[in-house]
């Protein structure tokens, strides 16, 4: 094949690609929808429960910084049981641990290198300051080399036989417990 042969071959192809990508695009309308369109309806089923007096709700949370939205849903819901009234408490334990470092940041601490990446640390700034407790695990900490210096303002680091006497102390309150896991 020649030089000459080999170039209109690859205009060809580009040309077929072209009218092939502009075929796919037209085949469905874009946008389907305008913007503010619902896509869903907003009908809630349950009840909006508030805490009744000293109801407590604590979450443990075994989830990875980032690597789902597992983490940062907990802490959400964590804080809207606090605004519900409840002594709401965040248990953060194994690789859940990361999530509580306020040396997050790239490329300096407090840079976020993407959009999001202070997700976590703001939510779990706000849930302290709306008088949320929040436990870190040290031995979870030391499974991933992070130093209890470097815990958000307000996080409290604890033992780790504490992650079982927490659950026990919090279910012998009645207390919701929800447990997060990630693997």
């Amino acid at each position: 094949m020649t030089t000459t042969t080999a170039a209109a071959t690859s205009a060809e192809t580009a040309a077929a690609i072209k009218a092939a990508a502009e075929k796919s695009v037209a085949e469905i309308p874009h946008p389907s929808l305008e913007k503010g369109s619902s896509l869903y309806g907003s009908t809630k089923i349950f009840p909006d429960y508030q805490a009744e007096p000293g109801q407590s709700y604590l979450t443990l949370v075994h989830g990875i910084a980032h690597e789902s939205s597992v983490s940062f849903v907990a802490i959400l819901q964590a804080t809207r049981a606090l605004r519900k009234g409840f002594e709401s408490v965040l248990y953060f334990y194994g690789p859940g641990a990361m999530n509580c470092m306020a040396t997050r940041g790239f490329p300096t601490t407090g840079d976020s290198a993407f959009p999001g990446e202070h997700n976590i640390n703001n939510s779990l700034e706000t849930f302290i300051a709306e008088g949320g407790t929040v436990y870190c695990c040290r031995f979870g900490l030391s499974l991933h080399g992070l130093r209890e210096e470097d815990l958000i303002a307000g996080v409290i680091p604890c033992h780790p036989l504490d992650v079982q006497d927490a659950l026990i102390h919090y279910a012998s309150k009645g207390a919701i417990i929800n447990s997060t896991y990630m693997v």
